[in-house]
């Protein structure tokens, strides 16, 4: 089984920052260097292997050492093959092996170092050492045999046979990280500590709300993420306006969608996590979401089309999830969850049920937080083991670097008609649905 470890990468010095800087945007001029001269092969209807590479990787050695200048075009030999077997797959979309961005607006700062070139150590003060090129040594004063030595922190959640370390920065959190696949044996699998299952609810107004056999309850509010997503949105609409006739975008707004992206990924990457880490403590074996095929096709108005289609990217999503759940040993299995929006907790009522904005209302006196209702209704439904009482549900809120209880969250569910309203979040807001009223 193939698994990763995953560390944040923190440079002891200035000159360590500047060197790995360096290292990093080097790596991805190669990149671009080869994959820009193979692209013209492809045009000219040549072997893209035909492109002389060998030239290009001796300007960058003195920088990345030749391992590394081998690694990067290793893996951009890599893309192409990926792109060629697409295109005999009817079945797949084929999209040529892109750039990693431009000097002027900014690069996909990544690099690949080779196994057997790099050391991890973990301790109190744990480290990770790689090489550097010749010109770099002398023009940073390292010896012959010196390696750039970086801090790490995060302990390895995996033991076996180590792989090729990816180094990346993210712009976003303006910090480097690093990932280390691990090769490791299926009986060392972490298994949870026992077989609880679990149910998610996953939107676009709240990302995740989950619920769990051990009576579990969380909700991941996604609201001022897509706010900062459409105003993002409408900065790119604005200076698209302003482009003449003939052009269709610029660097500032090539620049506007890739930082969108990535805020958008990167929060919704640690909500996954986070989600994955809590559910395996609590000896989750299994979590059930829904199959929303036919929903995504659904479009009420401009702001839920750019919310299900843009800002939610459900199938990228489903994809992270299984990805992080299956480095714990947890399986993913789509289930519909068909009226588990509208059917009431207390009496099964489905048609008399009223949903407005977070809250589902029923005639019997019941009221809760729709989301939460319907991962309930979703787990009591597919899950073959008893669902406990639920427990004060948990609402966490992004800081833009990581997901945080907010302990100022009102309670969302179990309130009958005749209780006072104490879920402020139900009258505030706009909510976009996205349920199928089916059978």
């Amino acid at each position: 089984m193939r698994r990763s470890n995953q560390f944040d990468v923190r440079p002891r010095t200035g000159r360590d920052a500047e060197i790995l800087h360096r290292v990093l945007d080097a790596s991805a001029s190669l990149w671009n260097e080869v994959n820009y001269e193979r692209r013209q092969q492809f045009f000219e209807d040549e072997s893209v292997w035909n492109a002389d590479t060998g030239a290009i990787e001796g300007q960058y050695k003195g920088i990345l050492g030749a391992a590394t200048t081998q690694q990067v075009i290793r893996r951009n030999s890599e893309a192409w093959r990926s792109f060629f077997a697409c295109l005999e797959d009817p079945d797949e979309d084929a999209n040529l092996p892109g750039y990693w961005g431009n000097e002027d607006d900014g690069r996909e700062l990544r690099t690949f170092i080779r196994g057997d070139q790099y050391t991890i150590e973990t301790s109190e003060r744990s480290r990770v050492e790689i090489p550097v090129g010749k010109h770099l040594k002398d023009e940073y004063g390292l010896g012959y045999r010196d390696r750039l030595r970086l801090e790490v922190k995060g302990d390895p959640h995996w033991n076996g046979d180590h792989g090729q370390l990816i180094i990346a920065y993210d712009d976003v959190t303006d910090a480097f990280r690093a990932f280390q696949p691990v090769t490791v044996d299926d009986s060392r699998l972490d298994t949870p500590l026992a077989s609880e299952e679990a149910a998610l609810d996953i939107g676009a107004n709240n990302l995740i709300a989950c619920t769990t056999t051990t009576g579990h309850q969380s909700l991941y509010d996604g609201r001022e993420l897509f706010e900062e997503f459409r105003e993002t949105t409408e900065r790119i609409a604005y200076y698209q306006s302003k482009l003449g006739d003939q052009r269709r975008t610029s660097n500032r707004i090539d620049r506007l969608y890739r930082d969108r992206t990535n805020r958008r990924d990167h929060a919704q990457d640690a909500a996954v996590r986070h989600l994955i880490e809590t559910l395996h403590d609590e000896g989750v074996e299994t979590v059930y979401v829904g199959d929303l095929k036919g929903v995504l096709s659904t479009h009420w108005s401009c702001e839920v089309n750019e919310k299900t289609h843009s800002f939610w990217a459900f199938r990228c999503f489903i994809e992270r999830l299984e990805c992080v759940a299956e480095e714990y040993g947890i399986e993913v299995e789509e289930e519909s969850e068909a009226w588990t929006s509208q059917e009431c907790p207390e009496c099964g009522e489905r048609e008399e049920t009223v949903r407005h904005e977070d809250t589902v209302t029923c005639p019997c006196g019941f009221e809760g937080h729709a989301d939460l209702v319907a991962s309930r209704s979703f787990l009591e439904r597919g899950s073959s083991r008893e669902v406990r009482s639920m427990a004060r549900p948990v609402c966490l809120k992004w800081n833009k670097h990581e997901w945080r209880e907010d302990h100022n969250s009102p309670p969302f569910t179990g309130i009958t008609a005749n209780e006072e309203r104490t879920n402020q979040s139900t009258t505030n807001g706009k909510v976009a649905s996205v349920d199928v009223q089916t059978d």
